[in-house]
């Protein structure tokens, strides 16, 4: 099995005929992602990759039953597409775009959640589905199947993480991106709950950063699970009141801080790597 999509999972592609969108989608269907069509308004007709493409998520939905959306379209339009992919049906819709302006994420991740959508994002690398489907911007060789569900806020190292879990053997049931901004479509906790009922993820890696109080309140879940959590915190040595890279990285009246994510997360049981290479030796501490 599989959290929120896998091999069935039909895909389109907002944006497809820009650069991004056309590298991307070569990447996602070489991966073997179900990709059905991309809408790109006024270039309907044409196809990207072999992909026909359309002028609103509306046709591509109709014309081919798509049910998850990727989205790669510039922050200041990316909400009105949102808006209209949610609309026209997709249940997944993943938000690659960085600097949506926060108020444009609220009233998508409202839209989403009045619709049943699951909104993987704003500003993350997307979700895999391990040997079964790739939505976003991962690169295809480190996701490989295995027992290790894997819930991050942090893209590039994760791809570290999951690089150095599939050299020692670990592969992954899935992969998600829940993106770095102040707004995000799901939360630690959201993601935890499915892997924790999910039969073929054995044991959970969480790539936690400073900033905000998701992994302290994944912590107080993570008490309940049944099945083995490791965790890397990134942003040991970032000075409070400096954002680091991510919108949501950054520490506030002394709350977000490193050592106080480490410590909730020890105290709820969860296993704490020093260093990103460290998460594959806990794991191998920890039958699975």
């Amino acid at each position: 099995m599989s959290i929120i999509i896998d091999e069935q999972t039909r895909v389109i592609v907002q944006g497809i005929t820009g650069n991004q969108g056309r590298f991307h989608t070569a990447q996602m269907l070489a991966y073997g992602t179900n990709i059905v069509g991309g809408v790109s308004p006024g270039k309907g007709g044409q196809t990207v990759e072999g992909v026909p493409v359309y002028d609103t998520a509306f046709a591509a939905v109709e014309a081919h039953q798509a049910n998850a959306s990727v989205l790669f379209v510039p922050a200041p339009f990316a909400k009105d597409a949102a808006l209209e992919n949610i609309s026209a049906g997709i249940k997944v819709l993943v938000i690659v775009t960085e600097h949506i302006p926060v108020h444009d994420e609220m009233e998508i991740v409202d839209f989403a959640g009045r619709n049943g959508v699951t909104v993987v994002g704003p500003n993350t690398f997307g979700i895999v589905s391990s040997g079964k489907c790739k939505i976003g911007i991962p690169p295809n060789q480190f996701f490989v199947a295995g027992p290790v569900g894997v819930v991050a806020r942090s893209g590039t190292l994760t791809y570290e993480i999951v690089g150095n879990l599939t050299a020692n053997g670990f592969g992954q049931s899935t992969v998600v991106g829940l993106g770095g901004d102040r707004v995000a479509g799901l939360s630690f906790v959201d993601v935890l709950e499915k892997f924790e009922q999910d039969s073929q993820t054995k044991a959970v890696v969480l790539v936690g950063e400073i900033g905000g109080n998701a992994e302290e309140e994944a912590s107080l879940y993570i008490k309940t699970m049944t099945k083995p959590v490791v965790a890397y915190i990134a942003g040991k040595s970032a000075p409070p009141g400096k954002r680091m890279g991510h919108a949501g990285a950054i520490i506030e009246r002394g709350k977000g801080t490193f050592g106080a994510k480490v410590e909730a997360l020890q105290r709820a049981g969860a296993k704490v790597a020093a260093l990103p290479f460290e998460v594959p030796d806990l794991l191998k501490q920890t039958p699975i």
